[in-house]
């Protein structure tokens, strides 16, 4: 990654501070961009909401004998989200412990795994940030091994490529393509100002229908 895209990086997360994945999913929704990752939750309730560009990790079955499964994690950057693509697999892991000590130490965000992680205590006493479709204790050591990275993955439904900007917290994660984000965070941010209004206006007395109707709240995630 060059100095000039680091800097982009940085502008494009920064587009996203104050905004959480619901706010950004309902952007999504109304520019008609698939961008929820079903199934792919928060090992726990985080109260923090995580930004960053994707490093993407694609795994496969593991050849014989079987190839790398964690040296890609010396090429990830400070601020960047892990993104792997283990297939939805549920019979072995591809994220443990020393990962989640090595990572810490890099000040990487955050992981997102379309698979399962282990050593779940590490993870959640070190307060690192992880989202998966499950857990394991069984390791993914020759039974899976890394394909490729920076390319193109798919999480929980989701197209993912590389540096794509993901979005993360207790509700679970949004992607949200790199050439779209400057329209989706603009739109994420006018909808949450629409409903801070109702939700003034639920203070000053209204009832829920007539704060709705006078900020127009049902069109707010309407497509186009």
């Amino acid at each position: 990654m060059n100095q000039k895209q680091e800097i982009e990086n940085k502008s494009l997360v920064e587009l996203f501070k104050g905004l959480d994945t619901p706010g950004v999913s309902d952007a999504l929704d109304k520019m008609g961009i698939c961008g929820q990752t079903l199934g792919i939750m928060p090992l726990k309730d985080y109260t923090e909401v995580i930004v960053g560009p994707a490093f993407t990790v694609k795994y496969v079955s593991a050849g014989i004998p079987a190839g790398t499964v964690g040296d890609y994690i010396d090429d990830v950057k400070t601020g960047d989200i892990v993104v792997i693509d283990n297939d939805g697999r549920l019979d072995c892991t591809v994220w443990g412990d020393i990962l989640t000590q090595y990572a810490g130490i890099k000040k990487i965000a955050g992981t997102v795994i379309d698979g399962v992680c282990r050593d779940v205590n590490k993870a959640i006493g070190d307060d690192y940030k992880l989202f998966t479709a499950g857990r394991s204790m069984r390791t993914g050591k020759d039974r899976v091994e890394v394909d490729s990275v920076n390319g193109t993955v798919n999480i929980g439904n989701v197209r993912v490529e590389d540096q794509d900007i993901v979005i993360a917290d207790a509700n679970g994660v949004v992607v949200v393509p790199r050439k779209f984000a400057q329209e989706v965070a603009k739109i994420a941010h006018e909808i949450e100002t629409v409903e801070e209004a109702i939700r003034e206006r639920i203070k000053a007395g209204d009832s829920i229908k007539q704060a709705r109707e006078k900020m127009n709240y049902h069109t707010l995630q309407r497509k186009g």
